[in-house]
């Protein structure tokens, strides 16, 4: 039975990753290390910033990762008026709600980004309960962030239903026991339902609660 729905943060509730992308470029030209527009996509598959950082910067010291932590943030807080909701998500959100279904958030960004970005866009009283990468020692694809949310739910995981834009995070979702809606364009579509997500769809307009709730019937 459907008992609620938990959804990752950055290409699923908001629309972020051009900004994140220009900002990882932008923070990373800053230090003397140019990177390919196609290295990036490292950054979207749901990892947490200290792995981006020692992925493109090599090994660093605790107190390097916190002061290059702190350049990219304040970079990507520059870029953060222009962020929005992603296409179709707040109608989704108030038709899950009006269902009586739970909504929670699961995502690698901090809990000053999460927590920050859904006050700022009017989101965050949706969310009855947020896990972040500040609550886990290990990323997506690792199934601990999903684990932890449900247990916080106090909801059996095969009763809830994950919405994933990247594949270390259907793979998370699904190692946890959840099923997984996968959020991707065309292009990327494949590659979500590879990793285990059914459907996948390129917004929320196409989905229907009523469908979705029959997959656990």
């Amino acid at each position: 039975m459907l008992r609620g729905m938990i959804f990752d943060l950055d290409g699923v509730v908001i629309d972020s990753h051009p900004l994140h992308r220009l900002a990882w470029r932008k923070f990373l030209n800053g230090v003397g290390h140019s990177v390919e527009e196609t290295e990036l996509e490292f950054i979207l598959d749901g990892r947490k910033r200290d792995e981006i950082l020692r992925h493109f910067l090599g090994e660093l010291t605790p107190a390097q990762v916190n002061e290059y932590g702190a350049q990219k943030d304040e970079i990507l807080r520059e870029l953060r008026a222009e962020i929005r909701p992603f296409p179709g998500i707040v109608d989704f959100l108030d038709v899950v709600s009006k269902a009586g279904l739970r909504i929670a958030l699961a995502t690698s960004a901090s809990s000053r980004r999460a927590h920050g970005t859904l006050e700022r866009l009017g989101l965050a009283g949706y969310f009855e309960a947020i896990v972040t990468g500040d609550d886990v020692t290990a990323s997506k694809p690792d199934p601990t962030i999903y684990r932890l949310i449900a247990q916080r739910l106090h909801e059996a995981p095969e009763n809830l239903l994950a919405f994933e834009d990247a594949v270390s995070g259907v793979r998370s979702a699904t190692a946890a026991g959840l099923r997984c809606v996968g959020i991707a364009s065309v292009q990327h579509a494949n590659s979500l339902r590879t990793a285990g997500a059914n459907p996948v769809v390129s917004s929320f307009h196409s989905l229907s609660l009523t469908e979705l709730d029959g997959g656990f019937r």
